[in-house]
């Protein structure tokens, strides 16, 4: 098993609702909630582009989309719409 570190992290306050909830649906720990979640979605978040692009990216003008992930900034009411799907 590996080190156990403390870490502080930052969530907003329907998400930390939201997973205080399942942490007691579950009877286990926030903490373990959280590594569950990274485990499953892991390859998923590998596979976002990167916020630094390459330079040779840059140079040819080339700008990678995720697909269903807007660059643009969205309404309260869509992110929020998003978050419970």
């Amino acid at each position: 098993m590996s080190q156990k570190r403390k870490v502080t992290l930052y969530f907003n306050a329907a998400m930390l609702a939201e997973t205080q909830k399942e942490a007691l649906r579950q009877d286990r720990s926030i903490s373990w909630i959280i590594q569950a979640c990274w485990r499953i979605a892991r390859d998923m978040v590998k596979q976002m582009p990167s916020a630094v692009q390459p330079a040779s990216q840059v140079e040819n003008g080339v700008h990678p989309v995720q697909p269903g992930i807007s660059s643009q900034p969205s309404s309260g009411r869509a992110e929020a719409a998003r978050t419970q799907a």
